[in-house]
């Protein structure tokens, strides 16, 4: 009887676990962020903290903050660190990253732009900014007015405001060959049995709300 009760006991907490892990809810794509707010990223190599401004990319900004709010983050990856160039991160969970991607978030233009520090969602063409963002590691204002597949730039939102030397740290000796493996998108423990050296984010967190000035 004492098997069985452990039997059942460890298959309901591993449930728990997998359920917790894969949970998703449509009513979060709904969430509204705050006009002002700082994200804390946990990292293997230290905290990176992000101050966001909801005005410079209003739709981008509500995903940013429903997907740190809603742990998104957790245990993901900077997959892509190009020296002097940027530091890209993202979820590559398919079974959590899928769930995202089934509402997008629709373009918006530059109001802020690409210089060192600055935050902004990576893209692929037209309504594709969802779930991979960038650290810019130098100002790229190039990628303020670049048109690609009829897009035009990449509108930051938010800029680190506490470790900067973290971010300068990432392990960037893959550089872009990540990118060319795209069997390793579709498992992060593939991917990190190819690429071991890449550094993690353990956790993402909202850590002050900023009052708006009166």
């Amino acid at each position: 009887m004492k098997q069985i009760t452990l039997a059942l006991f460890t298959l309901i907490t591993l449930s728990a676990c997998t359920s917790s892990k894969t949970v998703f809810r449509k009513k979060w794509t709904k969430k509204q962020a705050p006009e002002n707010f700082v994200a804390r990223f946990e990292t293997t190599k230290g905290n990176i903290d992000i101050e966001v401004e909801r005005k410079l990319s209003p739709k981008a900004v509500d995903r940013f903050y429903q997907l740190v709010k809603y742990n998104f983050f957790e245990d993901g990856t900077f997959y892509r660190v190009v020296p002097n160039f940027v530091a890209q991160f993202g979820n590559t969970d398919t079974i959590v990253s899928n769930q995202w991607k089934k509402f997008i978030v629709e373009d918006e233009p530059v109001i802020a732009g690409n210089s060192k520090g600055a935050l902004s969602f990576a893209r692929a063409g037209k309504n594709s900014r969802d779930l991979d963002l960038f650290i810019n590691l130098k100002d790229n204002h190039r990628l303020d007015t670049i048109n690609s597949n009829d897009v035009v730039g990449f509108p930051s939102f938010g800029k680190v405001v506490n470790g900067m030397n973290v971010v300068e740290s990432l392990y960037d000796g893959y550089a872009g060959q990540t990118m060319e493996d795209e069997e390793i998108f579709n498992s992060t423990k593939l991917m990190r049995e190819r690429y071991p050296k890449l550094d993690r984010i353990l956790n993402a967190k909202i850590i002050k709300l900023k009052k708006k000035n009166k």
